[in-house]
């Protein structure tokens, strides 16, 4: 970790502006549906207002794409905060910049927190207009980024306003995530095993690509093997393929070899791409025209969990079927458990962020995995090597 924190800077009295990621799911009835993002900026929030901050929060909330949407207001957000800091005082503003807001946010005490409104209900913020990104920053003293979620954008609040601060530092969060995925890059324990899965190899050729000669086992699975099956000459059936990365997909067999790259050997079918279709569980030179994979096959799993089990350290992004399927989440579920075996063993487990994070929460795993990223696209990014613009613009030691 190579950037400042909020260790490197004095906050008392101060207006500490924090870029943090509450983008969260809100159901129905606008309450905060999953609060894990929210809580993983919490260590950094406490520390700030414990510290005698005046804590100004900067978020977005889904895509408004710049309009004033009222069902993508922070308001609940603000109300589940209060209730995650224990009844603490949380201000909420209907406004993101200008004078009222610069008035509200002079007012605050040590220790008071104000969360401001949806930032993206300004096109200014994905445009990463110069104006909007020093109108925001009129609201601090410092800056803090603490959204590594976003970090792979360079929006206004994540980029452009570091340009009006002498130091920019990083939160809790933003450290824990460059620190571990940092480490998969530059010192991973061996054996290194990495887990690969999703809908396309399109959106995992850099990923591998940076992997392929640090890893000592790379498996892949989800509906990218169908690209691989077909540029081996298997039937696929039905499956997902991508005609323009069978190319791709041959170097990549070729460049790896069976010993370090392994594939399914057995996958289960589908009649149709529903729950309740029918299903069968074939080795995956015998895929029948019509059926379609949807999930690794049981051979398969015990094949993975075993290279997972024996690993120092595992990176593990996408699932390995259509995990919203529960039929088709078996595979997925399976490996989630081997992870935490894994990492009960002393393994440095590192998990990618999207479905392959939700199956390690809906298992229960999570105080089981050395470090589950909030960022699914981010973490992606940084493994392929990627300069994120919000980890880019952090002051360096």
């Amino acid at each position: 970790m190579q950037k400042k924190t909020v260790r490197d800077i004095q906050v008392k009295g101060k207006r500490v502006l924090v870029r943090v990621d509450f983008n969260v799911p809100l159901s129905d009835a606008g309450s905060v549906a999953d609060d894990k993002r929210i809580r993983a900026a919490l260590p950094t929030i406490k520390y700030l207002y414990e510290g005698g901050a005046r804590v100004v929060l900067i978020t977005h909330l889904g895509r408004p794409k710049g309009e004033r949407i009222p069902s993508l207001s922070l308001a609940p957000v603000a109300e589940h905060l209060r209730h995650l800091l224990g009844g603490r005082t949380v201000h909420f503003i209907d406004e993101t910049i200008g004078e009222r807001v610069e008035k509200r946010v002079e007012a605050l005490a040590e220790g008071d927190i104000i969360l401001l409104e949806n930032v993206r209900f300004h096109s200014e913020e994905t445009a990463n207009d110069p104006a909007f990104a020093e109108a925001l920053a009129r609201l601090g003293d410092c800056y803090v980024n603490d959204a590594f979620g976003t970090a792979h954008r360079a929006h206004a609040s994540t980029a452009g306003i570091t340009s009006y601060f002498d130091e920019n530092v990083a939160g809790f969060l933003m450290e824990k995530e460059i620190d571990y995925l940092s480490r998969l890059l530059d010192k991973a324990e061996s054996p290194f095993v990495a887990v690969l899965g999703g809908a396309k190899i399109s959106g995992k050729i850099d990923v591998i690509r940076n992997l392929e000669s640090r890893v000592d086992r790379l498996m892949v699975g989800g509906g990218m093997i169908g690209t691989f099956f077909q540029a081996m000459g298997l039937e696929i059936g039905d499956s997902l393929v991508e005609p323009d990365r069978l190319d791709v997909a041959r170097d990549i067999l070729g460049d790896l070899g069976e010993d370090k790259l392994l594939l399914p050997t057995d996958v289960v079918i589908a009649s149709a791409f529903e729950n309740s279709a029918a299903t069968q569980v074939v080795a995956v030179d015998a895929i029948e025209k019509g059926w379609r994979i949807m999930d690794i096959g049981p051979a398969t799993v015990e094949r993975f969990s075993a290279e997972i089990q024996a690993a120092r350290t595992l990176f593990w992004n996408g699932p390995m079927g259509v995990f919203e399927m529960p039929n088709f989440g078996i595979g997925t579920r399976a490996l989630a458990e081997s992870a935490a075996r894994a990492t009960d063993k002393g393994a440095v487990t590192v998990i990618g962020g999207g479905d392959t994070a939700r199956a390690i929460r809906e298992g229960d795993f999570e105080d089981r995995i050395s470090h589950v990223s909030t960022g699914g696209g981010a973490s992606l990014e940084f493994i392929e090597g990627r300069e994120l613009p919000g980890v880019a613009s952090l002051t360096d030691i």
